[in-house]
């Protein structure tokens, strides 16, 4: 990747050899590695077993877990956060293994609307809960650098299962609760 990276500057006409950019294909690549290191982890590995009993019925929800991203279109960021909620069946995850869920499907070149999918399908996986909820809020940097250039654009995606699908009290609580 830092050959490529070397290449691209000598492509949009920069002098790779000046002081500023000598270093940069082996920065680039590194930084490139992190924000797309989703790839290379297990989900198992990540949630670990963190599933603990409970006979708590009421709606879990974990709030404001900020997300970075790469649109796959332009391979340019998008950042926001993202809203977790859940109806436990008698197993609770893990607290911080929700943020962690986030950040496997992030940390790949993605969708917004596939992201939210993938998050919620995950929570449902492992809690095999009465219903999950997730709601993404994000910035798209391809839509505020370049093309429209709308700064204050901000989309919104959800996914909704079970429970939050067929009961409408439970719904409007939980985007209450987002607000």
């Amino acid at each position: 990747m830092e050959e490529l990276y070397r290449q691209l500057l000598i492509g949009i006409g920069e002098d790779v050899n000046r002081e500023g950019l000598r270093d940069t294909p082996r920065r680039a690549a590194k930084a490139l590695e992190y924000m797309t290191q989703g790839y290379r982890q297990n989900l198992d590995e990540i949630v670990n077993n963190a599933l603990f009993e409970t006979d708590v019925r009421e709606m879990i929800l974990v709030k404001d877990i900020e997300l970075y991203s790469m649109c796959e279109h332009h391979l340019l960021p998008f950042i926001g956060k993202c809203h977790v909620g859940y109806l436990p069946n008698k197993k609770v995850l893990g607290l911080s293994k929700v943020a962690r869920i986030v950040d496997v499907f992030a940390r790949r070149l993605q969708l917004q609307e596939r992201l939210t999918k993938q998050i919620a399908d995950s929570v449902q996986q492992y809690t095999n809960a009465h219903g999950v909820a997730v709601v993404i809020e994000a910035q798209h940097l391809c839509m505020m650098m370049r093309g429209v250039e709308k700064q204050n654009s901000v989309m919104k995606t959800s996914c909704i299962l079970g429970d939050f699908c067929d009961v409408s009290s439970t719904r409007a609580e939980f985007f209450s609760l987002i607000q």
